[in-house]
């Protein structure tokens, strides 16, 4: 994985840095490991995020300063690979990116011991059918990745009964994985990101982020980090993200290694779109060629269509019980905020879909913070 890209001018010496802070041997992981180590998810998330980092740096991805080649539009990323993309898009810095990675996969590994669980991808059948199917085995669509494919997860007897009796026209191919990610199987997890992510620092994006919770933009460095952590426990909607690639009208995509699975997913997707997976750094000749063809252009104007019911006081959220997902008209209420000195009402400021809760019942939110994402009914 990691051996061609050594031969880079500076490249050892910045996985030997990225090495030091995550504190695991990348070098050692991604050049001499075994098959059972490198599928080992506590040391293999990392080594991901490193190695896209490294090319990302190569094409100038991660400067700032707008010039060509680095004036990219959109960033996105699939599970893991979107703490990549936060780090592209500005919103992390390398190390920060490499430290999450690291925490991310030591804990989800930690996590997948307490219960034997799995995933298993879904191809092809009717995705209503599919979807009730796993509803039924109490799975959950962890990964809805687009062209047909919806990957399960839950429960080894679960996931057996799926595959001895699938949705009509689809096919069941169990994955070589340690466990249900994305799921409630991973909410010790999660908690373990949430109290090591609070030390993490996150600057606003300069490039559109598109999030996997919905394929929407983030707009802040907190929000970005607060959806990292939340993204454990939650189906991973690439299929969202395709289709905002393809409603922004993108010229050209560029798929960071370990590339190649996304690119496949992309063709279906977006088609006629040119598409550079750089699986090898014989790749970065094509990829700095997009770069430069699309110099100076720009995509269309992409703003998220949401809006955000934020905190007014700094305290205690108390949230109300209403279900993501449902209808809420103005005023409708959404929970207290309490602080030292007074209890503010959190409301809806217009008719709407409250689409996500940004944090949990309980949690200390400063003024201002992101409650819960609303999707006005007038826009949808």
């Amino acid at each position: 994985m990691l051996e061609p890209w050594l031969d880079l001018a500076g490249a050892r010496e910045r996985m030997s840095w990225f090495s030091a802070v995550c504190g695991i041997d990348l070098i050692a992981l991604g050049t001499t490991a075994d098959a059972d180590q490198i599928k080992d998810t506590a040391v293999t998330q990392p080594l991901v995020v490193a190695l896209g980092l490294l090319a990302a740096e190569e094409l100038g991805l991660l400067r700032t300063d707008g010039g060509a080649p680095a004036d990219v539009t959109l960033t996105a990323g699939h599970s893991v690979g979107e703490i990549t993309a936060a780090a592209v898009a500005g919103a992390l810095s390398p190390e920060a990116a490499i430290a999450l990675a690291a925490v991310r996969g030591r804990e989800m590994a930690a996590a997948c011991k307490l219960t034997p669980t799995g995933m298993s991808a879904l191809l092809g059948g009717n995705e209503e059918l599919v979807l009730a199917r796993l509803e039924e085995l109490g799975l959950t669509p962890a990964n809805r990745n687009g062209a047909g494919q919806i990957v399960a997860a839950g429960s080894i007897e679960a996931l057996a009964k799926l595959a001895e009796d699938p949705p009509a026209k689809a096919r069941v191919h169990p994955l070589s994985v340690a466990g249900a990610f994305h799921t409630s199987y991973m909410q010790p997890a999660q908690e373990a990101l949430a109290a090591f992510s609070d030390g993490i620092s996150a600057s606003d994006p300069t490039r559109l982020l598109l999030t996997n919770s919905d394929g929407t933009a983030v707009e802040t460095g907190r929000g970005t980090v607060r959806r990292l952590v939340a993204q454990l426990t939650a189906p991973v909607r690439f299929d969202a993200c395709l289709a905002a690639m393809r409603d922004i009208g993108v010229r050209g995509i560029i798929e960071l290694p370990p590339a190649g699975v996304l690119t496949g997913l992309v063709k279906r997707e977006v088609k006629g779109v040119p598409v550079v997976a750089l699986k090898t750094p014989d790749d970065l000749g094509a990829a700095r060629d997009m770069l430069n063809r699309q110099s100076g252009k720009t995509e269309d104007e992409h703003r998220p269509d949401w809006r955000m019911v934020v905190a007014p006081v700094r305290g205690t959220v108390g949230l109300a019980e209403v279900a993501e997902g449902a209808n809420v008209e103005a005023g409708t209420p959404l929970g207290v905020v309490t602080s030292r000195r007074e209890e503010a009402h959190l409301s809806a400021g217009y008719d709407g879909v409250l689409a996500e809760w940004l944090v949990v019942d309980g949690d200390l939110v400063d003024a201002g913070d992101p409650v819960a994402r609303l999707y006005p009914t007038s826009q949808r």
